[in-house]
């Protein structure tokens, strides 16, 4: 009984730790990442992720709690990953902010993000590719 017990703590443990939303760059420039969801309450938007050419970077670092995040990234060259969700985006290196509405009034950037569509799983991943 009590290998069982272990065993289900261990299996409950790595899957939690497993559980993440990542984005993985598989162009050869690096990219700059910013991310917009809903809590449940209210919408926001965090950024800047770096996202070295090859590499991932996870922008959330637990089971994922919506169904539905938004994505806007950029190498500020090459490419641009966006969509038709508008988000407020910060000028510094990092940002988070409440709301998408009036960006510009705010003293923020707006930019169109992409959606992304996790069908509810626990764990997802992103690829940024050319």
């Amino acid at each position: 009984m009590r290998f069982i017990l272990a065993f289900a703590v261990i299996l409950s443990v790595t899957q939690a730790a497993a559980a993440a939303l990542t984005v993985c760059n598989k162009t050869a420039h690096s990219a700059k990442v910013a991310l917009g969801r809903f809590d449940g309450k209210s919408w926001m938007s965090e950024g800047w992720w770096r996202v070295a050419a090859g590499k991932c970077a996870r922008l959330i670092d637990s089971r994922l709690e919506a169904r539905f995040y938004y994505l806007y990234a950029t190498d500020g060259a090459q490419g641009t990953w966006d969509g038709a969700k508008p988000f407020c985006t910060g000028t510094g290196e990092k940002f988070a902010i409440a709301g998408r509405g009036a960006c510009l009034d705010r003293g923020y950037d707006s930019h169109g993000f992409f959606e992304i569509d996790t069908g509810n799983r626990l764990d997802w991943t992103q690829t940024l590719s050319d």
